[in-house]
C-alpha cells in the first residue's frame, strides 16, 4: 500500500470523530493553562491516547505526556503537539472565550487564553493519533504521539529531555510537527532549511535614584533613563544589522514607578529578539548591553544595569530529504494549490530542540487557519495587516477547515514512513 492509499484510508475515519474533535477543542480552548501548569489538558491527552490504545506515560517534564503505538515491524515516528497558553485577556467575543485566571510563575494573578493555537495542536494530535489506532491495516511500525508542555517559555522541550525522554522512549527515525498561522484555512507551507527564527528574551533593570516629582534635580530618572535606552535600542537592526541580513529587536514591556508626582527608583524593560543566523544574533546582543550600559552611565545611574537572559530558542532546522518527503505525501492528500511554499518565520519554537538533540530528521510546518472568505476579502482590499495573528488577544482559529486539515495533515506525513 503507497502513503497516499494508507493516509486516504486512515483518514476515512475523520468524519466519525470531528465532532468529538470539536468539543475538544471547544473545551480545551475555554480551559487554558499556563506553562508548566498543563495538568488538565495532559490529563484529556493521556485519557485519550489510553482510549485509542497507546501506552501513555505521564508527568514527563513535569506534565508532558507520551503515547506509544507499536503496530509490528517498521520505522518510528514522532507526532509532536504543545499545550500551554498566554497570560493574554481574550477578546474575541467567542461562545467559548476563556474567562480563566491563573496565578503566573511570578506569583501573579492573569487572565489565560489559548492566543497561540496549541488548543488547536492539541485536538490535530488527538485526531491524527485516534484515527491511526483505528487503522492498524493500513500502516506499519510505531507512532509516538508527545504532548509537550511550556513551548510559549522555551523550557517544555528542555524539560522533557532533562526528563530521560531520550532514554525512556525509542528513538525515531523523523520527528513531525505542525503549528496553526494567520493563513488562509484549509492552506498548508513548508520549506526546507530554516523555518523559524532565533529567539532570546532579556529583562534589564536600570537603576536611579527616586525623589519627588517636584525636586527632579535630586533624582537619578530611570524612567527618562529607561524611555531613552529604548529609542536607541531600536537603531540596532536600522544601523548595526546589515540590510540582507534579518533580524528584530522588540520591547515589550517598560515598567515604572506607580505615581504622577514620585520619580521611581528604578526601571524594568523586557525585550525580545529574532534572528536568523549566530553571528547576527550574537552581534545584537552585544549592542544592546552595550546600549543599556552606555545609557546608564550617561544618566549618572549609582550602579550598572542587570541584564538577565530569560528564554532563548534556537532555530528550527527543516531536514532537506525528510522535508521534501513529507511535501510529496502532503500534495497527494491535499493537491498543489493547497500545499505552498513559506517563508521562513520571525516566529520562534522549541520544537527542533528533539530532532538537533536526538540527531534525527525533523520537519515543522504551517496550516492556515483564518476562514477562507475572510482572508480573501482582506487579501483584495490590502487589510491583511488588519488579521489578528498569534499572540493577539482576538486571535482565534476557525474550528472547520482547520481542524480537518491539520488532522489529515499530520496522518498523511506520517503515513509517508509509516505506509506498509
Amino acid at each position: 500500500m503507497s502513503s497516499e492509499s494508507a493516509s486516504g484510508t486512515v483518514v476515512q475515519g475523520l468524519e466519525d470523530v470531528i465532532d468529538e474533535l470539536e468539543s475538544l477543542y471547544r473545551d480545551v480552548h475555554s480551559h487554558p493553562e499556563l506553562s508548566m501548569q498543563e495538568t488538565r489538558t495532559a490529563a484529556i491527552a493521556a485519557e485519550r491516547l489510553t482510549a485509542a490504545g497507546y501506552e501513555v506515560t505521564t508527568g514527563i517534564g513535569n506534565t508532558g505526556v507520551v503515547g506509544i503505538l507499536r503496530n509490528g515491524d517498521g520505522p518510528t515516528v514522532m507526532l509532536r503537539a504543545d499545550m500551554d497558553a498566554l497570560p493574554v485577556r481574550e477578546a474575541t467575543g467567542l461562545p467559548y472565550a476563556s474567562e480563566i485566571t491563573a496565578t503566573d510563575a511570578d506569583g501573579n494573578e492573569t487572565p489565560v487564553m489559548h492566543a497561540c493555537g496549541h488548543d488547536m495542536h492539541v485536538a490535530w494530535l488527538v485526531g491524527a493519533a485516534t484515527l491511526m489506532g483505528r487503522s492498524l491495516d493500513a500502516w506499519h511500525g510505531t507512532l509516538m504521539a508527545l504532548f509537550q508542555p511550556a513551548e510559549e517559555t522555551a523550557a517544555g522541550a528542555r524539560a522533557m529531555i532533562d526528563d530521560g525522554l531520550f532514554e525512556r522512549f525509542p528513538r525515531p527515525d523523523v520527528i513531525l510537527g505542525q503549528h496553526v498561522m494567520p493563513m488562509s484555512a484549509g492552506i498548508i507551507a513548508s520549506r526546507a532549511g530554516v523555518v523559524t527564527s532565533a529567539g532570546d528574551s532579556v529583562r534589564i533593570r536600570m537603576f536611579g535614584r527616586g525623589a519627588h516629582g517636584s525636586m527632579p534635580q535630586a533624582s537619578v530618572d530611570p524612567v527618562v533613563m529607561a524611555a531613552a535606552t529604548v529609542l536607541r535600542l531600536q537603531t540596532i537592526v536600522s544601523r548595526e544589522v546589515g540590510p540582507s541580513d534579518a533580524a528584530v529587536v522588540t520591547v515589550g514591556a517598560l515598567q515604572a514607578g506607580t505615581k504622577e508626582n514620585v520619580i521611581p527608583d528604578e526601571a524594568i524593560i523586557k525585550l525580545n529578539v529574532r534572528t536568523f543566523d549566530e553571528a547576527v544574533r550574537q552581534r545584537v546582543l552585544d549592542a544592546i548591553e552595550r546600549i543599556v550600559r552606555a545609557e546608564a552611565e550617561a544618566s549618572g545611574a549609582p550602579r550598572p544595569p542587570e541584564i538577565i537572559p530569560l528564554d532563548r530558542y534556537d532555530l528550527v532546522r527543516n531536514d532537506d530529504r525528510a522535508t521534501e518527503r513529507v511535501r510529496r505525501a502532503l500534495v497527494a492528500h491535499f493537491g498543489d494549490e493547497r500545499v505552498i511554499h513559506s517563508e521562513a518565520a520571525s516566529a520562534s519554537e522549541d520544537f527542533g530542540s528533539f530532532g538537533a538533540e536526538w540527531h534525527v530528521p525533523s520537519v515543522f510546518w504551517f496550516v492556515g487557519g483564518i476562514d477562507p472568505e475572510r482572508w480573501a476579502t482582506a487579501e483584495r482590499d490590502g487589510r491583511l495587516s488588519e488579521i489578528p495573528t498569534n499572540h493577539n488577544p482576538r486571535f482565534a482559529p476557525v474550528i472547520h477547515p482547520t481542524l480537518e486539515t491539520g488532522v489529515a495533515a499530520l496522518v498523511a506525513a506520517g503515513c509517508a514512513w509509516l505506509h506498509v
